[in-house]
């Protein structure tokens, strides 16, 4: 039979391509997730990964299947994680995202909101950071969901709701996937593939100043896409968030993640208004749904620099 805890373990070792990994992000033992995979090969009756001394690389019966165990932990979360749910609150709101929220982040939410507040209409806008802050400031927009470390107004209002780890990406096999640990200094050697959407460049130069090195920069691109195409296929590396990485390219080549010792500073992800704006009922409901999406002890809430 089928559980939950085979398919979590399933897709962690897929996502990070060893049983080690898994066994340490899922904090529980290499035995428990050797034997999860062993019941599941067992059930489908075909292999799902080929072992080697670098790890675990999944099989054309694995790919096919991850693609199904990803739907059904979405499935899940959607049944344990009901969105809340209010008929009377009506109105409309325009709401603006940056890109990489736009693309990984939000789709998800505004469907559940779309089941939790079906008489609220949100308007939704696709803007750079600085036309959203404009937008804000004269009241052509209500409320946005953006990259909150980038806002510069002091006028405007920041509240995060989570943040996403920025990690080196590697070809499956590079040389660094073997160090215990990797510093910039490490990655200041590899050619380096820049992103520059969503101001990315200039948030990784203040990390990259800060360690008192440089890029090796053989591209940059506004295309998440083209940067993970391009370290599959072993042309560079790349430091990017969690909220973007997936570990196969459109080709189908593998893409490892490590994290780094240096204070690289995470991708913070929330709200943002007009500070002295006058809450309307549908701008506390899209509030009060992401508070409750991302219910941590302290929210984050301050004034944007």
């Amino acid at each position: 039979m089928l559980t939950l805890r085979q398919v979590r373990y399933f897709v962690a070792t897929a996502e990070l391509g060893q049983v080690s990994q898994a066994a340490i992000q899922l904090n529980i033992s290499q035995s428990a997730v050797t034997s999860a995979i062993q019941e599941l090969e067992h059930m489908l009756g075909k292999p799902l990964f080929l072992r080697s001394v670098h790890g675990m690389t999944l099989t054309e019966s694995g790919g096919y299947f991850l693609n199904h165990a990803y739907s059904i932990l979405r499935s899940v979360d959607d049944a344990v994680n009901l969105p809340l749910t209010d008929n009377r609150i009506q109105g409309s709101l325009r709401v603006a995202a940056s890109y990489t929220v736009m693309g990984y982040f939000l789709p998800f939410h505004l469907q559940r909101l779309s089941l939790g507040f079906p008489r609220i209409d949100i308007n939704l806008y696709e803007r750079e950071r600085e036309d959203i802050e404009k937008g804000l400031l004269e009241h052509a927009l209500d409320m946005a969901l953006v990259l909150t470390g980038n806002l510069t107004h002091p006028s405007i209002t920041a509240e995060t709701l989570f943040n996403s780890e920025r990690r080196l990406w590697l070809p499956s096999r590079h040389p660094l996937c073997d160090k215990p640990q990797v510093s910039l200094t490490d990655v200041a050697n590899e050619p380096f593939i820049m992103l520059t959407v969503d101001e990315a460049e200039q948030s990784a130069m203040r990390y990259w100043e800060e360690c008192g090195r440089r890029p090796r920069v053989m591209l940059c691109t506004s295309s998440v896409e083209a940067v993970r195409s391009m370290v599959a296929n072993g042309l560079g590396v790349a430091i990017l968030s969690d909220l973007v990485y997936r570990p196969w390219s459109l080709e189908g080549r593998r893409i490892e993640t490590r994290s780094l010792t240096d204070n690289v500073h995470p991708m913070s992800v929330g709200l943002a208004w007009r500070r002295d704006i006058e809450f309307t009922p549908p701008m506390q409901a899209l509030r009060q749904y992401f508070r409750s999406a991302f219910l941590t002890p302290q929210l984050n809430t301050s004034r944007a620099r």
